[in-house]
C-alpha cells in the first residue's frame, strides 16, 4: 500500500497540488448476525481504499479511491484538479503538519488472537445464553471482528503505519413487544472480551421492563445508563470540533474559557488510550495522538484542532485531524465517586433511562435537542425502581444537561455501537431537572 501511496503522491505533485495527504486503509471485517436466538448470517469483507486530501492555492478537496490501478489514479487526480480550480480559496487555511514524527506502540490495540480467530460463534452463543438465563425470551444482534491496517504518506515528510484489531458485540433481549433491553461490549484484545456481560445486561433490563405504563411529561431527575449517556457524549464530541464550531453546528461557539458544565465535569479526548476502540498512533496528518482535555471542572478549555485550525487559533494542534474536520478518537467522561446504588438513592422521584436513539437537534447553536428512550425506561421513587414506563421523549438542551449533572458513578463503561460511532467512556450519570415529554406516534 505504501507503493500506491507514493505513486499517488508523486502524480499529485506533478499535477501541481501543494499539500497532499494519502491515507490508505486495508480492512478485514467479519460479521455474525443473530435473531430469535440463532445465528442467521456470517459475512467476511476484505476492503482497500485510499482517502486523499489535496490543496491547490488554498483550494481544498478530498476524495476516496477504491480502484487503485495507475490509470484510474491518474484520471481521478486530473478530475480532482479540474474541480478544485473552480473552488474559492480558503484564506484561513494554514497547511498540514511538518514531519517526520516518532511513534510509540500503544498497548492493547493489536491482538494476533483476533486475527487468527476461526470461530467467533461461541461468543455469540455465550451472549445469547446469558440473556436467556436472565429471563429474556428471544435475542437479536451482531458481532464484529476487525483487523485494520493504516498507511499514511504526506507531502510534508510523513510516512506512518498502524495496525489494530477489535471485537465487539451488540445484543438486544426481548420478552414481549414492548419489553426489551440492550447490552454491548467492545475491546481490542480477545482476552478482555466479555460477551456474557452484554447478554446479562440486555436480559436484566428486558425482564425489568415487563408491562410498561405510559410515562408522564414534566421535569424529572434522570439517571442515564452509560449506553444512553454515551449517545449524548458522542454528539458533544462532534460539537467540540473547531470545524463544527465555525460551521455553526455547535453550542460551544464563542465559549472558550467559559463554564459550560457542572464544575464536577471533566471531559477528555484520549487518542492513545489502550484497549479503546478509537485509538490510533497518529492523526490524519501524522501527528502522534495524545490526551486532550476539552472541558475541565466545567470550563471549556479547547476545541479539537488540526494543524491549520491550531495556527488560526494561535495554539498547538490537539492531534485530532480529520483534515477538513477535526474529530475525537475516544471521549472520556471522568468518573465520580458514587456507586450505582448510591446514585439511585439520590433520586426521590425520577426516571432511569437505559438507552436512547433518534437524537435530533432542533438548534445546534443553542444545543436544543430531543431523543427517544429505547428499551427499558423506569420510574424511580425514593431510590427504588417502581415500574417500567414507555412512550416518553427527552426534550432538553445539551449545555443544560452538562450543567445539571449532579453525580457521576465511579465505574467507567466503554460504549461503541452504531448509535455511538465515536467510542465513549462514561459512568452512570445523574442529571437534575431534565425535560420529559410524551412521545408522539
Amino acid at each position: 500500500m505504501f507503493e500506491i501511496n507514493e505513486l499517488i503522491l508523486k502524480k499529485a505533485k506533478e499535477l501541481g497540488f501543494g499539500d497532499v495527504v494519502v491515507l490508505a486503509y486495508e480492512q478485514n471485517r467479519r460479521q455474525v448476525r443473530f435473531a430469535n436466538n440463532e445465528i442467521t448470517v456470517a459475512k467476511n469483507w476484505h476492503t482497500q481504499r485510499v482517502e486523499l486530501f489535496v490543496e491547490y492555492q488554498k483550494r481544498l478537496a478530498s476524495t476516496t479511491l477504491t480502484a487503485l490501478d495507475e490509470e484510474t489514479i491518474e484520471k481521478s487526480l486530473q478530475a480532482l484538479m479540474k474541480s478544485v480550480k473552480n473552488l474559492a480559496p480558503k484564506e484561513d487555511y494554514y497547511g498540514i503538519a511538518e514531519g517526520p514524527f516518532e511513534y510509540r506502540d500503544i498497548p492493547e490495540t493489536f491482538d494476533k488472537a483476533i486475527v487468527e480467530l476461526d470461530e467467533p460463534n461461541e461468543y455469540v452463543e455465550a451472549a445469547i445464553n446469558a440473556a436467556l438465563e436472565e429471563g429474556a425470551k428471544r435475542t437479536a444482534g451482531v458481532l464484529y471482528t476487525d483487523h485494520n491496517k493504516l498507511y499514511l504518506t504526506t507531502s510534508n515528510g510523513v510516512e506512518a503505519f498502524d495496525e489494530g484489531t477489535g471485537i465487539e458485540i451488540s445484543i438486544r433481549a426481548f420478552i414481549g413487544d414492548e419489553e426489551s433491553g440492550h447490552g454491548t461490549n467492545s475491546v481490542r484484545v480477545l482476552k478482555k472480551f466479555d460477551p456474557e456481560s452484554a447478554g446479562r445486561k440486555a436480559g436484566e433490563i428486558a425482564k425489568m421492563a415487563v408491562n410498561p405504563v405510559q410515562g408522564e411529561a414534566g421535569t424529572f431527575d434522570v439517571i442515564f445508563d452509560p449506553l444512553a449517556f454515551a449517545n449524548l457524549m458522542s454528539y458533544m464530541s462532534f460539537m467540540s470540533s473547531a470545524f463544527a464550531v465555525e460551521a455553526g453546528f455547535s453550542f460551544l461557539v464563542g465559549k472558550l474559557g467559559q463554564k459550560v458544565a457542572n464544575e464536577g465535569v471533566t471531559i477528555k479526548d484520549i487518542g492513545n488510550m489502550p484497549n479503546a476502540y478509537g485509538t490510533r498512533k497518529f492523526d490524519d496528518e501524522g501527528v502522534p495522538t495524545k490526551e486532550t482535555t476539552i472541558i475541565e471542572n466545567g470550563v471549556l478549555k479547547t476545541y479539537l484542532l488540526n494543524t491549520s485550525f491550531a495556527k488560526k487559533y494561535n495554539t498547538e494542534t490537539t492531534a485530532n485531524a480529520g483534515l477538513l474536520m477535526p474529530h475525537a478518537w475516544n471521549v472520556y467522561l471522568s468518573p465520580g465517586d458514587y456507586s450505582k446504588e448510591e446514585l439511585f438513592s439520590e433520586v426521590k422521584r425520577g426516571i432511569y433511562i437505559t438507552n436512547v436513539w433518534y437524537t435530533r437537534f432542533q438548534n445546534y447553536v443553542t444545543g436544543d435537542f430531543s431523543t427517544i428512550p429505547r428499551d427499558g425506561a423506569f420510574l424511580i421513587e425514593n431510590g427504588e425502581i417502581v415500574k417500567p414506563i414507555r412512550n416518553i421523549r427527552v426534550s432538553d438542551n445539551l449545555q443544560h444537561i452538562l450543567e445539571s449533572i449532579a453525580a457521576l458513578g465511579k465505574d467507567l463503561y466503554h460504549i461503541h455501537w452504531w448509535e455511538v460511532d465515536t467510542p465513549v467512556f462514561t459512568p452512570y450519570v445523574l442529571v437534575k431537572d431534565v425535560g420529559i415529554t410524551r412521545a408522539t406516534k
